[in-house]
């Protein structure tokens, strides 16, 4: 894994996500981000993100652990994609679901970087179409 800050960040967003700490969670996103749910369903703005991470957590009845594998960051602008394989384990499985996922993230008049797209799906969107 590269050393970007992004990547950094996204490892913080997913022990948010695991400790289920959503309040810290939306520290990394950006006021007007989405969220990619499932296929066909997107989340928008902070409040609609929150309420999808805790409905996400209550359908895996609290046991979802997420983790990150290889990744690919590209700059440009002021804006990063990420490309980075992405691992959920759900309760005590020992094989994780395994995505291709993306992510676009902005850096603020701050100098922070914020998520504006979070897509654990990925190209996988595609097929689901």
């Amino acid at each position: 894994m590269s050393d970007h800050k992004v990547l950094e960040l996204i490892r913080q967003a997913d022990r948010a996500i695991t400790a289920q700490d959503f309040d810290t969670l939306m520290d990394f996103y950006a006021e007007d981000a989405v969220l990619v749910v499932q296929p066909g369903q997107i989340a928008s703005g902070k409040v609609q993100i929150k309420k999808a991470f805790e409905a996400i957590a209550k359908h895996f009845q609290n046991a979802l652990t997420v983790t990150q594998g290889a990744a690919q960051v590209l700059e440009g602008a002021g804006t990063a994609l990420v490309i980075m394989e992405t691992f959920l384990f759900i309760g005590d499985t020992k094989e994780p679901v395994k995505r291709q996922a993306t992510y676009v993230f902005q850096r603020d008049e701050k100098g922070r970087w914020l998520c504006t797209v979070d897509n654990s799906y990925g190209t996988g969107l595609l097929d689901a179409a």
